[in-house]
């Protein structure tokens, strides 16, 4: 297979991860332009351990790494993509890699040269600066007390403040009467017998709010119909899953300037 069959298709992806990571178009094609220009002068970069995908990735991050540091977000640029940039540039690289790109662990830790753990700790790193410029306001909608307990320290841990937390359906909306989260973790089935999806469902009527469904019944949301939520966690959950997510949510949420559909937050 010729070289522009190989990697054609990956290139506006690539270009779109580019842009996002040096903060400008310019700049990241002209990364890009480059990694191509190593692989025509070498194809031996594209190791047979990895997808084509995923090693072009691995050869413009090795060309963007050193001079990374040095970066700085153009003016024009929005307050967004600004606030991205001011990341440290590893933890900044990882995230993307994992939540725009959807790459695993492993295959991040090849582009990036780093084993697992580490990877999961830049991930980890990057919630936190995540957390730490857009920190918020988190209602809780769950009705066991020990789950409940552990989210409000994990939430607390990354910077936010918990708005409050609900056992019911009318707890819930109660609560975002009196006071506007900026994020929602709900389970779906709650104290009385009422359901977190219709709690979340009646908000979203209401405002746009990014929202997390954290169940041990994913099975009731992921049926293959629209719409489906984004931000799924089944129970039990890993800590360092919940604050990778909750700092995905946040960070589209603010990239897309809060759309006005409630749809687009569940879809």
């Amino acid at each position: 297979m010729s070289l522009s069959a190989t990697l054609g298709p990956h290139l506006p992806y690539l270009r779109r991860f580019a842009r996002v990571l040096t903060g400008s178009q310019a700049t990241g094609d002209a990364y890009a332009a480059a990694a191509l220009e190593a692989v025509v002068a070498d194809r031996s970069v594209l190791s047979d351990d990895m997808t084509p995908r995923a090693a072009l990735y691995r050869v413009f991050l090795r060309i963007w790494q050193p001079v990374s540091a040095r970066h700085d977000a153009p003016e024009e640029e929005q307050a967004s993509d600004r606030n991205l940039a001011a990341m440290t540039p590893l933890p900044r690289a990882a995230f993307l890699l994992h939540t725009v790109e959807g790459f695993p662990l492993d295959t991040i830790a090849q582009a990036l040269d780093r084993n697992e753990e580490e990877i999961a700790g830049l991930i980890d790193i990057a919630g936190r600066e995540i957390a730490a410029q857009i920190s918020t306001d988190v209602l809780i909608i769950e009705d066991e007390p020990i789950i409940a307990m552990d989210l409000e320290a994990l939430v607390e841990e990354l910077g936010h403040t918990v708005a409050g937390v609900s056992r019911t359906h009318q707890e819930a909306v109660g609560a975002v009467a009196a006071h506007r989260p900026g994020l929602v973790l709900a389970d779906i089935h709650l104290a009385d017998g009422s359901s977190g999806l219709d709690a979340v469902n009646e908000i979203l009527a209401g405002y746009a709010v990014p929202v997390v469904f954290i169940t041990a019944y994913p099975e009731r949301l992921l049926t293959g119909e629209r719409p489906e939520p984004t931000f799924l966690i089944t129970k039990p959950f890993r800590t360092e899953t919940v604050k990778a997510i909750i700092s995905q949510a946040l960070f589209f949420d603010r990239k897309a300037h809060r759309p006005a559909s409630p749809a687009a937050s569940v879809a």
